[in-house]
């Protein structure tokens, strides 16, 4: 597995960066240090603890880096209380006052050694219909059927429920909506246990019925809640992303683009592949046939400026076993269940036998 994520620091005043040094060693760990939020923002999503000095607290306010959880304001002697007011702003869980809460501070680097960090896999299409949800699908079964424990987080309002694919749509279990009325104050473990789920997977979609939006902040619960207790999370993202779409997106450890082997959908994903670079520089390519226009993927790759990573030639059977509930590559054959191993290996950072069926 790769080594976990260091607790992520974000400040420019020297005396505090050296306490808040200190403390970490004192708690076990080293951190990751930023002196400002531009410097922070590729690293803030996915860091297990975020130490944000007051002398940065209206920089990262300004910068709108997303909500999360676990983020504490740290400052050395009493906080002004217009910084209480801007922490409360930004979703931040606690205020540290140095020294008096150096304790405090310790423990809570000690407990990023005693958290598992999961990884996170986005998804997104190039165009409507490219086959986001099936990719997504077809990792997240892959996945949990290699035993890895796995949270598949439906992100896409109007993609239909990936629930559906599963045949869990009559499944007892929380959805968004619920989740949304929480507000995103969730307890991780709770959370999880409360969801659809069947043996090592665990799927969060949306209701039928109700409005289909997703606060950042329940967002950034669920994705804090699969990274302490899940192996994999895999998140089905819309083309167009809103608030939350985009912190799933700065949280991932690795992205993936989907796109048919078309002129008009390649034109389409370079829209999509702009938009989503604009939040992270990181992404890979899979091209799916056919080619109608015997277009290659390594000349879609090529226009598109990014790395192929896999292809996908056509597979009827997966869209009848998925008419009847059965989700695809869940017979681990086939092109989609070798391209799914190869992603998730490569995102574990296992040898492929690791994650072979």
């Amino acid at each position: 597995m790769p080594a976990a994520r260091l607790p992520l620091v974000v400040t420019a005043d020297p005396d505090l960066l050296d306490d808040l040094l200190r403390l970490a060693a004192a708690g076990g760990t080293q951190v990751d240090v930023a002196p400002d939020p531009a410097a922070a923002r590729a690293r803030y999503g996915t860091a297990p603890l975020v130490m944000i000095g007051a002398d940065q607290l209206d920089a990262c306010l300004r910068a709108r880096l997303p909500r999360r959880s676990r983020v504490a304001v740290v400052g050395r002697g009493e906080v002004a209380e217009s910084k209480w007011t801007a922490a409360n702003a930004h979703g931040v869980e606690h205020i540290a006052e140095l020294p008096a809460a150096e304790g405090w501070v310790v423990d809570r680097f000690a407990e990023h050694l005693e958290q598992p960090v999961g990884r996170v896999l986005a998804v997104i299409g190039g165009r409507g219909g490219a086959g986001a949800c099936t990719l997504a699908a077809g990792l997240a079964t892959t996945a949990a059927a290699a035993r890895r424990r796995t949270l598949l987080i439906d992100a896409d309002p109007l993609g239909g429920g990936l629930d559906l694919m599963f045949g869990w749509e009559s499944r007892d279990g929380l959805r968004w909506s619920a989740l949304a009325e929480a507000g995103g104050r969730v307890d991780p473990p709770a959370l999880l246990e409360a969801l659809p789920h069947h043996g090592d997977l665990v799927v969060l979609s949306f209701d039928r019925e109700a409005t289909p939006v997703v606060p950042p902040e329940a967002m950034g619960s669920t994705i804090d809640a699969g990274r302490r207790a899940r192996d994999v999370i895999v998140v089905d993202l819309p083309r167009r992303l809103d608030d939350a779409g985009v912190l799933a997106l700065e949280c991932a450890d690795q992205a993936v683009l989907i796109v048919p082997a078309e002129v008009r959908a390649s034109a389409a994903a370079a829209r999509v592949a702009r938009m989503v670079q604009a939040h992270r520089s990181e992404l890979s390519l899979v091209v799916r046939g056919p080619a109608p226009g015997r277009l290659r993927p390594r000349e879609i790759a090529s226009a598109l400026g990014l790395p192929l990573i896999g292809t996908l030639r056509p597979e009827p059977a997966i869209s009848q076993l998925v008419e009847r509930g059965r989700p695809p590559g869940a017979d681990g054959k086939g092109q989609l269940a070798e391209l799914c191993r190869r992603i998730l290996a490569e995102l574990l950072g296992d040898v492929s036998a690791e994650v072979a069926a």
